[in-house]
Order: C-alpha cells, then structure tokens, then sequence
C-alpha cells in the first residue's frame, strides 16, 4: 500500500474543545482569583490580565508550532529531549530554582517565571514518538531499556524539586504511548511494577506526602491541618448543586480553598456553574480525547500516530489527575487542569502541544 500524505483543513471538534476550554478557563481565573488578587495586589484584575496575555502568547505558539511540518520534531527531538533535562538541572541550581522553603520548580525570566517539568512533558512525548517510529514494534526488553532509563532519570529529577504529580502524569504519558507503540503485555506489567513501587517509595519518602495520603483515607483525621484542602474542594462541589450559586459567587475563594485558581479550579466551577458545569468541563476533554485519538488513527505515519498519541495523553490523563484530586479519588497532588488553571508555562505547552495535533490533523492516509 502507497501512503500518500493529503493535505486538508485542520480537525475543527478539536479547535472547538480547546477553545471552549480556554475561554471558560480565562472567565473562571478571574472568577477565583478576584478577590484575592484585590487584597493582596490592590489589582482585582491582577490575574485575568495575566491569564489572558498567557492565552495570547500560547495560541501564537500554537499557530506556530501547527505550521511547521511535523517531519522536522523528529530531526529535533533529541535536541528537545537534551535542553529538557539540562533546565530540569538547573532549576534544582541553589539561587537560579525559584520556590518556597524546599521546592525549586521555576526558573525566573525577567518579570515572569517559567517552569521546566511543563517543558519536559512537551520534550518527552517528541523524543518518545521518534525513537518509538524509529524502533518499529517492540519485540524484546532491550528495545525498552533507553525509554525505561530517560524516563528514570527524568522521574528523578522531577522528584528532587519535588513534583510528584508531574512526575505520574509523565511516565503514564510514556506508558500509553509504549502501549500504542505495541509493546508486550508482559513488558508492560514489568514496567507498570517498577513505576508503582517507585511512586509509593517517593509518597511514602517524604513526612508531607505520607500525611497526604493518610488524611486522603481518613479526611476527618486532620480536617484543620492536612485535610483542609481536600474537605474545601469537597465542600465547593457539594454546594454547587444541579445548577451551581451563580458566576461569581463562590463562597469557598474566600480564604477558604487554598490557591483556588490553580489546581483547585474545578472545585470552583463546580461551586459556581454546579454539577452541569463540571460535566460540561469533562464532556469537553473527552471530545478533545475523541478527535485527538481520531487524528492520531488517521495519521499518515508511525511517527505522526505516536506524536499524536502522546499529545493527546499528556493533555487528557493531566486533566483526569486533576478531577481526580479535586474529587477526593487519588491522594491530593499538585497538577493544573490543563487550558483552565492559572499558569503561563502549563498553558503555553498545552497549546504547544494542539499545535502539533492540528499540524498532524491536516494530512490523512490515502
């Protein structure tokens, strides 16, 4: 069979998901932060001004990144891969990682700060579909050792700033993409086992992430302290409702939820939009899901369909971890609702990253 590349209009399910997405996410910044950007940078618009430069930059970075021929990612791709994890050394750099207390995950770039693990997902998943194209179908364990390695190391990293969020949500990236790759069962098993032991060894390594996972199975245990978090998301969803209190009027933002414009953000547009809202959020990533696995099926190229395939991983399993936290299902761990949070880095590659699929999206098999 000849495969011939066609071009053809970019796939518009996935331009309308992402823009549903982002706009809903820009309105919804603004409606957690408002309160406390006023009290505590006199500027109530402080992060709506912020979220919306972030939203232009990202989708000049997406048109971008759709027109260049995907062809030219694989040429890149250890290049990619190498400038990831030197920016993933340098933020651990004493006075070059910015952070709180023992947390250095950004690195400052005149007035803003831009986060490398974000980078790596985006640096990974482009690697990963070049070496896998490359590789063919993964016969033998050999084949898997430089993929399981990066991933380690990469995992290692992440984990000294620590992350342990972004961390899961890169190596489950590399899992599905081994898995579309057609990796053995029994391969896969092997690596499922290593990376379940390692991330109960990094949650159990640290005083915090034990507690975490303690006041997960017990939230009455510590409701003033650790479980404060996750009973005020719990509380936001639940007086939302069928309809939710209204735009705008959360209750939870006030001081209540902490930092209620990032990671928690979903518990706000289910307090406000109530439980319509939420569904409309998860029916909006499962259409970005669907035309993302669509485009990656339709793709002209083992390259093209394992790109595609990572892409739209990273996108849909970061947002899944999220529900999940906010919904109490996981033990509670830092990840932004990807195209929803507030963040410039999270967002730039997110939008990064539909660049390459609506890049992909304009050829299909002949």
């Amino acid at each position: 069979m000849i495969i011939e590349r066609q071009r053809r209009d970019v796939d518009a399910g996935l331009v309308l998901a992402v823009g549903a997405l982002l706009l809903l996410g820009i309105v919804m910044v603004f409606s957690a932060s408002v309160a406390r950007a006023a009290a505590d940078l006199g500027d109530p618009f402080n992060y709506l001004k912020r979220q919306s430069l972030f939203a232009i930059g990202g989708l000049a970075v997406m048109w971008l990144v759709a027109r260049v021929d995907y062809w030219h990612w694989a040429r890149w791709s250890r290049i990619v891969l190498l400038v990831g994890i030197a920016l993933l050394v340098v933020v651990l750099i004493p006075g070059v990682g910015m952070g709180r207390g023992d947390v250095r995950r950004w690195i400052g770039v005149g007035p803003l700060a831009f986060q490398p693990s974000e980078f790596m997902k985006f640096a990974i998943v482009v690697f990963m579909a070049d070496y896998l194209a490359r590789v063919g179908r993964l016969q033998s364990l050999r084949e898997l050792l430089l993929p399981g390695a990066i991933l380690g190391v990469v995992f290692v990293l992440i984990m000294l700033e620590p992350d342990l969020g972004t961390a899961i949500s890169i190596a489950a990236t590399v899992y599905v993409m081994l898995f579309a790759a057609g990796a053995r069962p029994l391969h896969l098993g092997s690596l499922l086992a290593a990376g379940a032991a390692a991330a109960t060894y990094y949650a159990f390594s640290a005083d915090y992430r034990r507690a975490r996972i303690l006041n997960w199975l017990n939230p009455a245990r510590d409701p003033l302290k650790e479980s404060w978090q996750v009973l005020q998301g719990l509380y936001a969803l639940g007086s939302g409702h069928l309809f939710g209190v209204g735009l705008g009027r959360s209750r939870q933002k006030y001081w209540y939820l902490p930092e209620p414009h990032t990671d928690y953000i979903f518990a706000i547009i289910g307090e406000e939009l109530g439980f319509l809202g939420s569904l409309l959020v998860i029916l909006l990533f499962l259409l970005f899901a669907w035309r993302g696995l669509r485009i990656a099926a339709s793709a002209p190229d083992r390259f093209s369909c394992l790109l595609a395939t990572g892409v739209t991983s990273m996108i849909t399993l970061q947002a899944i971890i999220n529900v999940a936290v906010v919904t109490a299902s996981i033990p509670a761990t830092g990840i932004p609702l990807p195209l929803l949070s507030y963040g410039g880095s999270a967002l730039v590659v997110t939008l990064a990253g539909v660049g390459i699929l609506l890049g992909v999206s304009r050829y299909t098999v002949r």
